[in-house]
């Protein structure tokens, strides 16, 4: 039971990661201008004419219902994750001896969904601010990262057939994990500022390698959207270093985490986890790419967060199988 529950609520929280930016790509982050409730309301949308008509005079902007619905379905989506999160603690504490496992990570979860939901309050009235949308992008990665390595918990996994080879890959597999994190923060800071078309060909970025950037208020983060720190209107070189940076950022991944997938696809033991590592790095690539070159289609837009998250359940599965709890 506790077993199933685990994996339900990891394709679940896959599935809220992936809905998530499908929202914030929408531009449906703001369609509900409250918290927890949509325009006052905490089931549905006001839909019926007097309700449009007193959220409007309320809130001061006229209902999009299509938007506010995609908004609330995340927020359905969200709260149903965060009610099985608190089960799963429940479960892991009351069977703490049966499941000879410790309820720490189980409790690490429910800590880091409330600190999930204030994120997600605060993208909505401090107005989609990129720090924290940023951080709730990333606290939305966390949290499928930390289900997926409970989930390989409950899992007769086993470590590679040589222990030595084991121990010399355990550092890279955690540096890759790294990289691949700090990429994800990168791509995460390109979408709230909404600089995914900043450069409009590739490989060169308007038709330069190092193109004009401005660097100094493209990393400010104590900011408003679409502003410097000083209030001034953000400029396009500043978008423009922001998108450059995630490419190499995207570079640099492709190959350490390249060289590290070809490297596991030798082990004995590791050619599972390798291989699928190698070909959604090699996807994740060619979304990027096919993003930019295409104008960013709202599918493959969503296909890439999709694939970034993937990316992170296989280190984390490679870290996973690398440990000392797997090669025991």
């Amino acid at each position: 039971m506790f077993r199933k529950v685990v994996f339900a609520t990891a394709c679940l929280a896959f599935f809220v990661v992936v809905v998530g930016a499908y929202v914030r790509l929408e531009d449906a982050g703001l369609g509900c201008p409250d918290w927890p409730g949509c325009y006052g309301h905490l089931v549905g949308v006001p839909d019926e004419t007097h309700e449009l008509a007193k959220a409007a005079q309320s809130f001061g902007q006229q209902v999009d219902i299509g938007r506010a619905w995609k908004e609330m379905f995340h927020r359905y989506l969200a709260g149903t994750l965060g009610l099985l999160i608190l089960a799963i603690a429940v479960i892991a504490w009351r069977q703490r001896e049966t499941l000879r496992q410790s309820p720490f990570l189980a409790f690490a979860l429910v800590a880091l969904v409330l600190l999930q939901a204030m994120l997600g309050m605060w993208t909505v009235t401090m107005l989609l601010k990129p720090v924290i949308v940023t951080l709730h992008l990333l606290g939305g990665m966390a949290t499928l990262g930390l289900l997926t390595w409970l989930a390989l918990r409950q899992l007769p996994l086993s470590g590679p057939g040589d222990p030595d080879a084991a121990q010399r890959l355990r550092p890279w597999a955690v540096l890759g994990l790294i990289i691949v994190i700090g990429q994800i923060a990168l791509g995460g800071w390109v979408s709230t500022n909404y600089a995914a078309l900043a450069c409009v060909d590739f490989p060169t970025c308007h038709g330069e390698w190092l193109p004009q950037m401005d660097f100094r208020h493209a990393f400010q983060f104590v900011r408003e959207l679409g502003v410097t720190a000083a209030g001034a209107p953000l400029s396009y070189e500043a978008l423009t270093a922001i998108h450059w940076t995630h490419r190499v950022g995207a570079l640099v991944t492709l190959l350490y985490i390249g060289g590290l997938a070809l490297v596991v696809m030798r082990t004995p033991g590791l050619a599972m986890v390798g291989a699928p590592l190698l070909a959604i790095l090699l996807l994740q690539v060619a979304l990027g790419a096919a993003n930019v070159v295409l104008s960013l289609p709202l599918p493959l837009a969503a296909a890439h967060n999709a694939g970034a998250a993937l990316l992170l359940m296989v280190l984390i599965m490679l870290n996973f199988t690398l440990s000392p709890r797997a090669a025991r």
